[in-house]
C-alpha cells in the first residue's frame, strides 16, 4: 500500500497556519487516494534521540565503513528506528513554518537524526555524496508571518525553503511541490492569501 507521511513541525496545533494548510491538502488527498495510507508524525509529540557522544561516534564508525559495537550500537539502533519509519513512506507532506529565517529546531533535530551515511546518503571519496532516497516526492507547506518573497531585507531572509529544499535534493527527493502562505505584517488582508494557499493545497492534494 502506498503511504504518505505527513510531518508537522509547528507546536501551535489548531492555531498553526502551516498545519491548517496541510490539512486542506490531506482532505483532498483522501478523496482521490482512498486506498493510500496516511501516517501522521507530529514532531512535538514523538521524542527524538539526542545526538550525544555515542551516536556521534557511531556515525563516524559507519562513515568509516565499520559496524558500531557496544554502546555505539545501542545508540545507532535508536537513530536507525527513526530513519526506518521515515524511509518506509512513498511520499511526504511537510508543514514548515519559518522560525528566525530558518526552520523550527525540532525539524532540524529530526533532519540531523536521519541524515546519516548508509541511510539517506552514500559517500565516495572521488565523486562525493550520493542520495539514497530517489524516486519519492514531497509536498511542502511554507509559512511565515513577516518574511515574504520580494519584501525588503528588513522583513527577513529566506534560509527556510532554501535550506529545506536543498536537504530534500541532497537525500534524493527532487520532485518537490510547494504551497506558500507568506504575508508580511504590512498585508492588509492576510485572509485572502490564506484562502489562496488552502485552495492551492486542495488542488495539489487532489493530483499529488
Amino acid at each position: 500500500m502506498t503511504t504518505l507521511l505527513y510531518i508537522a513541525s509547528s507546536p501551535r496545533k489548531q492555531h498553526s497556519e502551516s498545519s491548517g494548510i496541510a490539512e486542506a491538502f490531506l482532505d483532498a488527498y483522501r478523496k482521490t487516494h482512498p486506498d493510500h495510507g496516511i501516517d501522521v508524525l507530529d514532531l512535538w509529540q514523538r521524542p527524538l534521540p539526542i545526538f550525544d557522544g555515542d551516536k556521534a561516534a557511531a556515525k563516524m564508525t559507519v562513515f568509516g565503513a565499520q559496524t558500531p559495537t557496544g554502546s555505539e550500537a545501542t545508540a545507532w539502533d535508536a537513530v536507525t528506528e527513526v530513519f526506518t519509519h521515515f524511509a518506509a513512506a512513498d511520499h511526504y507532506l511537510f508543514a514548515v513554518p519559518m522560525w528566525n529565517n530558518g526552520i523550527p529546531w525540532i525539524l532540524k533535530h529530526y533532519i540531523d537524526t536521519i541524515t546519516q551515511p548508509g541511510m539517506v546518503f552514500g559517500f565516495d571519496p572521488t565523486t562525493g555524496y550520493q542520495p539514497l532516497l530517489s524516486g519519492k516526492k514531497a509536498a511542502v507547506v511554507y509559512t511565515s508571518g513577516v518574511y515574504s518573497p520580494g519584501a525588503p531585507k528588513a522583513f527577513g531572509t529566506d534560509f527556510h525553503s532554501t535550506y529545506f529544499n536543498d536537504w530534500l535534493n541532497f537525500i534524493g527527493i527532487s520532485d518537490i511541490s510547494e504551497v506558500r502562505f507568506q504575508p508580511t505584517v504590512l498585508t492588509a488582508d492576510p485572509g485572502v492569501d490564506r484562502d489562496r494557499a488552502k485552495q492551492e493545497a486542495t488542488e495539489l492534494g487532489l493530483t499529488f
